[in-house]
């Protein structure tokens, strides 16, 4: 029998707002912080804490928030090359784990923010997950356009969320910048969409998750950076909001406040 769920209602003022906050959110990358680590130990001890994760993404995303991914197999396109797999942002633990396990066997990085540094515990891990912040300052810059490079000519599945900021259980697409999509264009690399929907469950109160993996999408190289930036944004755009018509049931609504 269905579990019937109150629907739980947020209101935001505009997409910037937060709706889940890490402790020491205002955390900033100090400025001799190293995006590149060579160090073999490092890289050792890197690699073994990954497939450690990987276990753990298995049972929490499998067992724990019961994801189905479809159509997974198009980013096996990709393995030669490395790729650029955008998201809508709605599992604060789901959205870190989940591509992992979509990817494998390509490793996953992900470009985020520094303030899940301020993450207990898994925060100060993240570098060696394969996290790359976004610096702070335009002089960390270099070195952070060093790192995404670094991780491309490895051949990685690069992640990113371009919403920026989690909404959990969001069945619609955020409004996102054209300027998210600079480094599948400046890296010639093809790109990706996750789109993460919810439907009901015959048992339990939580909606059944499933995500959908399109791609590849490619921009136009005769036209200016600018102008590819903007195609693969419209293509990525229009195929996750399609996709997010698949979600059937809502656990938590979101509204604007100036409509009300």
């Amino acid at each position: 029998m269905r579990t019937e769920h109150k629907i739980v209602t947020r209101y935001y003022q505009d997409y910037a707002d937060d709706f889940v906050e890490s402790t020491h959110q205002d955390i900033t990358l100090p400025g001799d912080y190293r995006w590149i680590h060579k160090n073999i130990l490092y890289r050792m001890l890197s690699a073994a804490l990954y497939y450690v994760a990987m276990l753990f993404a298995l049972i929490y995303c499998r067992l724990v928030l019961h994801i189905q991914v479809k159509n997974k197999k198009v980013l096996r396109k990709s393995r030669g090359t490395g790729c650029f797999l955008y998201g809508n942002h709605t599992q604060p633990m789901g959205d870190v784990f989940n591509p992992a396990l979509s990817c494998f066997p390509m490793r996953m990085s992900a470009i985020a923010s520094a303030s899940n540094l301020g993450i207990p515990v898994i925060g100060k891990l993240l570098p060696m997950l394969g996290g790359i912040f976004i610096p702070d300052s335009a002089g960390q810059m270099k070195d952070f356009m060093a790192a995404v490079q670094y991780h491309v000519r490895k051949k990685r599945c690069i992640v990113i969320y371009p919403e920026a900021h989690v909404w959990p259980w969001c069945t619609f697409i955020r409004p996102f910048p054209a300027t998210a999509f600079r480094f599948p264009v400046l890296f010639h690399t093809p790109a990706f969409c996750m789109t993460t929907t919810y439907q009901r469950r015959k048992i339990g109160k939580k909606p059944k998750i499933i995500v959908y993996m399109d791609g590849p999408f490619y921009a136009d190289s005769s036209k200016s950076k600018r102008d590819q930036q903007l195609e693969l944004h419209d293509k990525i755009y229009d195929c996750m909001t399609a996709r997010s018509r698949a979600s059937t049931c809502k656990y938590i609504r979101y509204l604007k406040e100036s409509d009300l």
